[in-house]
């Protein structure tokens, strides 16, 4: 008997997206855009989240079955670029989930009191490392979603969310914006980038990633108890980041001077905030022990995630055998994929040996899963009005206006995907540019290859070795 799924009413929808996609992780890229913050979180908010939860919301209604991204690009484009976006979204997580666990250094070294510790390359390195392999030998033995929980969510977004914008109003409300802060003294010119401000333009690539895999929301359009209330959640959704995120990078850069602002440093705020209103420092230790426990969970549980797609594509016969990616435990998990993912990111983690200062490799962590992640929006764009044309009489509990409608999102998306990368690497160094134009190009490149080479042995091979291992299973059960 198949299990029924209880519908959700409007304020349980905005309550899940949210939980899904609000993260405090950016807001120090907010804050180093000074001024320009609010065109760029407009920007960002309007013409690239917006779409994509139109574009994911009418494909989720089409395909309510469990696959995403996915199962959109593979029913509209074709399976090959079906496999090359699971494969993108398991890869981006490689810089993705460096740039991630690169907050937990400086947060460490505040619970410790050693500020200096968070603007040491090494430390940071080795901090990652070890973090990141535990996580992975404890999803190799545990089921890590299942026993963390909410836990990441409030211990990572909630609790310390509101101890940071509480703290940040009372401190600008008592010593008001410092002169020598981001924000400096006010004139309207400095809300469009020009050629004072044009370096802001590297924050634009960041910013819009505050908003990347807000698309899964989509999986709950099954669920609501009526459709309209899909747009009406998504817009109430997409104001609540739009202040979330707008509000505390005001707040730190009324505060925190250019020269001094940390990326990575999601706690520098609470420590000028502290010093400001003369609080004790414990307030700073406990707020980093919090997002600490918080961030090092979600990595936890983003750690199994991505690969579920991989594993799939694997018992499909998409992957050579021997790599053993179809092979799964108890936990639905892939020990392989596990450890090949962990090796890779530890690679990429040297990025903060290779490249001297933190903000510097931070920047070209985020811009590398920028980069992927708005191919996967590409296909998904390219996709939508492709079906639009290709199955206009498609059954689509959500739909997106008419056809024009629908080319008109999709062109806006990709036209700001293309606008937010030129202008990020047009004031990057030529080495930011070469770096993740050759990892971009390689990976995106990579699953086409794959699809190539595949042989049709693979699959048959595969169906073997999973039914040999099915058997040996039963022989132990018995």
């Amino acid at each position: 008997m198949k299990e029924k799924t209880s519908k959700v009413g409007l304020l349980t929808f905005i309550g899940m997206t949210v939980a899904l996609a609000a993260s405090i992780r950016n807001i120090p890229d907010v804050a180093a855009s000074g001024w320009t913050m609010f065109i760029y979180m407009g920007v960002a908010t309007l013409l690239f989240a917006l779409p994509i939860c139109l574009i994911a919301g009418e494909f989720g209604s089409a395909f309510p079955e469990n696959g995403g991204p996915e199962l959109w690009v593979s029913n509209s484009l074709g399976g090959s670029f079906g496999f090359a976006t699971s494969w993108l979204l398991w890869v981006q997580m490689f810089p993705g989930m460096v740039m991630v666990a690169s907050a937990l250094p400086p947060l460490l070294a505040t619970a410790i009191n050693r500020d200096d510790l968070g603007k040491n390359n090494i430390f940071t390195l080795i901090v990652i490392l070890v973090v990141y392999w535990i996580i992975t030998f404890l999803n190799m033995k545990f089921d890590m979603a299942k026993i963390t929980g909410q836990i990441g969510a409030w211990a990572g977004i909630y609790i310390p969310l509101v101890i940071m914008t509480i703290l940040g109003i009372w401190s600008v409300i008592k010593s008001g914006i410092n002169p020598m802060s981001i924000l400096g003294k006010f004139s309207t010119d400095k809300l469009f980038p020009d050629s004072q401000t044009v370096k802001s333009l590297a924050y634009f690539s960041p910013i819009i990633f505050i908003y990347t895999g807000i698309e899964m929301s989509s999986v709950y359009i099954t669920r609501i108890k009526k459709i309209s209330f899909y747009p009406i959640g998504i817009l109430i959704t997409l104001v609540f980041m739009f202040f979330l995120n707008t509000v505390n990078g005001f707040l730190e850069a009324a505060v925190v001077s250019p020269s001094k602002i940390d990326l990575n440093n999601i706690v520098q705020p609470v420590i000028v905030y502290d010093k400001i209103l003369g609080l004790p420092s414990w307030i700073a230790n406990v707020f980093s022990i919090l997002v600490f426990i918080g961030v090092s969970v979600q990595l936890s549980a983003w750690a199994s995630g991505p690969g579920k797609t991989i594993i799939s594509s694997a018992k499909k016969g998409l992957y050579p055998p021997k790599f053993k990616f179809w092979k799964t435990d108890q936990f639905g998990d892939s020990h392989t994929i596990l450890f090949t993912q962990a090796t890779i990111i530890s690679l990429f983690a040297l990025v903060y040996l290779l490249i001297p200062g933190i903000n510097s490799a931070f920047l070209e962590l985020v811009n590398a899963t920028t980069v992927l992640y708005c191919a996967v929006y590409v296909f998904m764009a390219i996709g939508f009005i492709r079906l639009r044309v290709k199955e206009p009489d498609l059954k689509r509990p959500f739909k997106v206006g008419n056809t024009f409608v629908a080319w008109l999102i999709g062109i806006v998306l990709i036209l700001t995907i293309t606008v937010a990368l030129i202008a990020t690497f047009a004031v990057g160094t030529l080495m930011n540019f070469i770096i993740v134009a050759i990892i971009s190009a390689i990976l995106i490149l990579l699953p086409f290859l794959f699809v190539k080479i595949r042989k049709k042995s693979w699959s048959d091979e595969v169906k073997e070795l999973m039914a040999k291992e099915n058997g040996q299973e039963v022989e132990k059960a018995k």
